[in-house]
């Protein structure tokens, strides 16, 4: 039986009302059926290493995890965070104060937005910005206020360097009286840049000015390249005690689908943020959590292979989109290639509209990539910018490469 209701009340809260099907899964629907080759959503297609599954085996087979585990996580993994904050970056937690697991970094982000921000809160995020940001921030009922990152370029011994850079007095502008939190996300998905260290200085100085709380995310920490530095926001002074850092397996280990998160802070921050995050999953991924406690005990050897496993994979790529017309900008981080279509043509570019080149892109040349203006409150400033994902296996990525010199 279909539930009538009366046409001034929509069954779905006004706060989701912008809220539809995602555009990554109207992008995979369409890859799969045109079989085009998928460089939308950010998942790996092989796992991670086979010594981190097989610890997930033993958890399973020995019943750890297979009931509910603690509501913070299991003590080995909260343990093992610990450990890889503080050998990474100085960062002193208590394992069972200061640390969180949660059902991947998605979740942490929602139990964070929900626990600490009310409805009339002003949050600024980094625009563009992953979808989920601006779904809590409604739900939380907060005022989303973007700042936009801007195409940015630079030359180095006659080597050109595009980049998408923090206005840092358009940022300072942006904070008011209703400013509640600062949502920080680096190294930055879609764009690819990594915070500098002087940029990370200015919002740890504009938080401890304007008593902000800040929420970052920082699931791409062991995807920088070339001279990039991941600092943790939570290192610089003041900002220990009004951080809410956010980590992931998934990124780091190729196990997306295990939904592996975790969240580091002062306890009283901690504590808010469990409040919330124990009525949305309660507790998940019991014997993966295990998995994940040795996978963060790995040696730097598997960190330093990972990375330029990846950044091969990202030369590859970024090479390819250049060579198909494509302006490109080469990420510091993340695994994700973000492109101008402007330069294909105002015919094959759909007049810069990456919706429509998206949509028409697996049937013109058998790739799947997404539009960034869905990142985007300003859509105008990202139409134009197309986002293609390198996290595949190498022969995916030649053949995707070889599909789009079509275009060319």
């Amino acid at each position: 039986m279909t539930r009538m209701t009366s046409s001034s009340r929509p069954l779905l809260n006004r706060r989701l009302a912008e809220f539809g099907t995602t555009i990554f899964a109207e992008m995979s629907a369409l890859a799969v059926r045109t079989g085009a080759i998928n460089l939308g959503q950010g998942f790996p297609d092989t796992d991670g290493p086979e010594q981190v599954r097989e610890a997930a085996v033993r958890a399973l087979r020995d019943g750890r995890g297979n009931q509910y585990p603690p509501g913070p996580g299991v003590p080995e993994l909260r343990t093992a965070i610990a450990a890889h904050q503080q050998r990474l970056y100085g960062l002193t937690h208590d394992p069972d104060t200061e640390v969180l697991v949660t059902a991947g970094a998605t979740e942490a982000i929602a139990a964070a937005l929900l626990a600490l921000v009310e409805p009339g809160d002003e949050v600024i995020a980094l625009e563009p910005y992953y979808d989920s940001y601006a779904a809590c921030i409604a739900m939380a009922g907060g005022t989303r206020v973007p700042v936009t990152l801007r195409p940015h370029e630079s030359a180095v011994d006659g080597v050109v360097d595009r980049r998408f850079r923090l206005d840092l007095d358009e940022l300072r502008a942006a904070v008011t009286d209703r400013t509640r939190l600062l949502l920080v996300n680096t190294p930055h998905n879609p764009t690819g840049t990594v915070l500098t260290r002087e940029e990370l200085t200015a919002i740890a100085e504009l938080a401890v000015e304007r008593d902000l709380l800040v929420v970052t995310d920082e699931v791409y920490e062991h995807l920088v390249f070339d001279e990039a530095e991941h600092i943790p926001l939570a290192t610089f002074p003041g900002m220990r005690e009004r951080t809410v850092t956010i980590g992931s397996a998934g990124k780091t280990f190729s196990f997306t689908g295990w939904k592996v998160g975790w969240v580091t802070a002062a306890p009283e921050l901690v504590s808010a943020v469990r409040s919330a995050k124990q009525f949305l999953t309660y507790v998940a991924s019991g014997p993966f959590q295990y998995a994940v406690a040795e996978a963060l005990a790995l040696p730097e050897s598997y960190f330093a292979g990972f990375r330029a496993d990846m950044l091969a994979k990202r030369d590859l790529l970024a090479a390819g989109l250049m060579d198909a017309g494509f302006e490109v900008f080469k990420p510091a981080g993340t695994y994700f290639v973000t492109t101008d279509i402007r330069p294909l043509g105002a015919e094959l570019s759909h007049e810069g509209d990456g919706f429509a080149f998206c949509r028409a892109l697996p049937e013109r040349a058998g790739v799947v990539a997404i539009p960034n203006a869905v990142f985007y409150d300003h859509r105008e400033a990202g139409a134009p910018f197309v986002r293609f994902a390198f996290c595949k296996r190498t022969g995916v990525l030649e053949e995707a490469v070889s599909r789009l010199k079509s275009l060319a």
